[in-house]
């Protein structure tokens, strides 16, 4: 945790060479929008405007939520060990999508209930699960202390092996009721507002997560100015890890993705814990949960896809990719004006 203190601002000459090599393309100024953005933010964290993401991942942490016992989700804890497995395997929806996009799949089994045995899934188990949230506090702050330094030290190998961008990822049945219950005490919502039905709960379901998540800010008092405590009171090894992959990427200075509300969720509060590490974020879509966007813009970051999607694992974060690609290309090998009998376009 105290590597914190080595954060730095973003490379602001290499965003200033950036914004310049952006207009000199042969394009009305700023027409790709956001995603001229965010390549101006990758040069920034990079510190040359002439970078490259063709090497990347996804760094997918696995947990299990006590909470699940609460009847807030439509399957049991066995579900995360079955798709962890299914991530080192390479057959998960993750996988696929890697698979399209020229990623690598980094499974990390940070709490899950059950040990897996399957090459290329990485134990870094801080607990066998977290307590259930509606009785008492998810974790230690020690375990989650713990668990944040999980994520940055994975960040820190993935740089020492040459990653260029990583993708937040998770699984875990049941963090969107440990996110909803984070979001509602950093948004300062009610609980109803912040929660939804997640992995497809009924109306019953839906009302017993409310409760149980209405129980947990009861007992657990979490103060938002104290993120660490509030993680560990309502959070889970999964969300403590990814906010750890967040702070990393501010350390390491290597761009991670937000993939859904969960990822989002610790995305707040790594942004809390440290405020500067959002200028290393980049945000992919809004998720279909309730919060997702309240979140995001409490973190000050907008999303560049507008799907719905709320699949889990990456799947969304790692959409993000193409796009990018795609504004790379346009960046670097687009004609220029330079080499054309056409007046640039100026600011107005």
């Amino acid at each position: 945790m105290n590597r914190i203190s080595n954060i730095t601002a973003l490379d602001a000459e290499a965003m200033k060479r950036a914004s310049e090599k952006w207009n000199s393309v042969a394009k009305p100024l700023h027409s790709l929008g956001l995603l001229e953005d965010a390549v101006v933010k990758i040069a920034g964290i990079t510190g040359s405007e002439n970078f490259s993401i063709r090497k990347r991942c996804v760094a997918a942490m696995c947990a299990d939520n006590g909470v699940v016992c609460e009847g807030v989700t439509q399957t049991d804890s066995s579900v995360t060990a079955i798709v962890a497995k299914a991530m080192a395997e390479g057959t998960s929806n993750i996988n696929c999508l890697a698979d399209c996009y020229n990623a690598d799949v980094i499974p990390i089994d940070v709490g899950m209930c059950t040990d897996v045995t399957a090459e290329g899934l990485i134990n870094r188990k801080i607990a066998y699960g977290t307590k259930n949230i509606a009785e008492s506090s998810a974790m230690t702050v020690l375990q989650a202390r713990n668990a944040i330094s999980v994520g940055i030290d994975t960040v820190g190998e993935c740089k020492k092996n040459g990653y260029q961008i990583i993708v937040t990822g998770e699984m875990g049945i049941g963090n969107t009721t440990t996110s909803s219950a984070i979001a509602a005490v950093l948004l300062e919502l009610p609980v109803h507002e912040v929660t939804g039905c997640g992995a497809g709960l009924d109306k019953e379901g839906l009302s017993r997560k409310i409760s149980a998540i209405e129980r947990a800010i009861a007992v657990n008092h979490p103060d938002k100015s104290h993120p660490i405590e509030l993680l560990a009171g309502l959070g889970g090894f999964d969300i403590a890890a990814m906010t750890g992959l967040f702070l990393g990427g501010a350390i390491y200075r290597i761009p991670i993705i937000i993939d859904g509300f969960i990822s989002a969720a610790a995305a707040a509060i790594a942004y809390k814990i440290a405020p500067q590490s959002r200028d290393f974020m980049l945000c992919s879509h809004a998720s279909g949960e309730p919060a997702a966007r309240k979140i995001l813009d409490f973190i000050g970051l907008e999303p560049l896809i507008t799907a719905k999607m709320r699949l889990g694992e990456g799947t969304g974060g790692i959409m993000l990719l193409p796009l990018l690609d795609g504004a790379i290309a346009v960046y670097n090998s687009a004609h220029r004006f330079e080499e054309l009998p056409m007046e640039r376009y100026v600011e107005q």
